[in-house]
This record gives C-alpha cells, structure tokens and sequence, in this order.
C-alpha cells in the first residue's frame, strides 16, 4: 500500500446482512472502499482472484469452503492480499488454525465501525492484528497443538542479535511498538527498524507470524508451561 491510496476490500461472508452492513461502515470511512463481496469460500478465492483486493474480511465459517482454507489459497496465490479473519467468541478453537493459513488478523464480529476500519487499515499496512485477548487464546491453542518447540527454529532464533530476541519476545506477548518503545525506553521508529530486520532474517511475513513463530521455536514459552 502506497501512502494515501484507497484501500480495496473484500467482504466474504455468507450472510448477507452481515455482508451489506460492513460494506456499509466500512465505505462510510475515507480511504476506505468495498471492492466486492463473496458467499462462501469457493466464491472468495475466485473474487480475490479477480479483483486483487488489499484486504479480505474473511468469516471463518461458510459453505462450500470455509475461510481457512480460502485463507491458505488466497495468500499463497496473492502475497500482496491480506486477510482479516472475523468471527464471534464462539469460534476460538480456529484461530490459531486462521492464523497459520496466512491470516494477518483477527478481529471479533461485535467490534465497532471504528475498530473495523482500523482493523483494515492496520492489516493494510502490512502489520498484524488481534482482537484483544486474542493473544492470549492463541497461546493456550498452541499449548494444546504443539507442546514441544520444533528444533530447526530453534536453531534459526540464533540468528537473531540480543536486541532484535528481546523484541521478537515482546511481539509474542502482544505488545505493540509503541508499547516494546516504552518497554525498552527507545523510538517506536527503532522498533519499527528491529521487527523489519527480525521478519527479513526468519523469512516472516508479518507480526503474527513472528509471535508464533517465537512460540513454535520455544523461545517464548505459555504460562504455566
């Protein structure tokens, strides 16, 4: 996204109510615009293809596909598309699956239209984004998927200097940069510098990758664990 470009979003939900109101909010919002919609999975692949949005608001269950595997082929076939999962408390169990298939956020379907649109421009702007305490259910996710670190990326923390291990810790634990800034008493400007050279070294696409992969490799370890 260049700076002051609309962005171009995709809605897929296979409510159409849903869809109808958060094309409504969202267009209601400057630099904002709602491109298309899709049905259900199947649909949102091929729209994607079609219209190359920045940003897909994906809901997680749908007919025909669900939206993590719309995720996975979405953001392999479009690297430059990106995903916004959105869906209700009820439906914790997949987000760590959403996450894994390429997704760069999760918001909750009772956000507001603010929260939303931030939502959007946030993922659109290359960074990540969980809903609050979403962090913390992605973490008790992986505990139950994946007790044991995988030892090659492990090895590839090794990589990393001091500085750029502790920030990688602090993006697991759901700190943002402004927030690591004034944990480590510098510029959000130099973290900003050391989450680029952390994803660039772990071949990473974006925050969420970054936290779990600082879980995968061990290097952050759940509560309790």
């Amino acid at each position: 996204m260049t700076s002051g470009a609309t962005i171009r979003v995709l809605i897929a939900d296979d409510q159409q109510m849903v869809r109808q109101g958060f094309t409504v909010l969202l267009d209601a919002h400057p630099g904002i615009e709602v491109i298309g919609q899709a049905v259900d999975g199947v649909d949102a692949v091929a729209r994607a293809a079609e219209l190359s949005p920045d940003v897909v608001l994906m809901d997680i269950r749908m007919p025909e596909m669900g939206g993590i595997e719309a995720t996975r082929i979405i953001t392999a076939a479009h690297p430059g598309t990106r995903v916004l999962v959105l869906t209700t408390f009820d439906l914790d169990e997949y987000v760590y699956e959403a996450l894994r298939a390429g997704a760069s956020g999760f918001l909750l379907k009772d956000a507001s239209a603010d929260q939303l649109a931030e939502a959007v421009r946030v993922v659109a702007a290359g960074d990540a984004l969980l809903a609050p305490g979403v962090t913390r259910k992605l973490i008790a996710e992986f505990s139950r998927l994946n007790g044991t670190p995988r030892a090659p990326l492990k090895e590839r923390v090794g990589d990393l200097t001091e500085r750029e291990t502790e920030v990688l810790t602090l993006i697991a634990q759901g700190l943002s940069n402004a927030e690591i800034a004034r944990h480590l008493f510098v510029a959000e400007q130099t973290v900003k510098t050391h989450v680029g050279r952390i994803l660039v070294k772990l071949g990473l696409r974006d925050r969420t990758q970054a936290a779990m992969f600082a879980y995968e490799s061990g290097l952050v370890r759940p509560s309790g664990h």
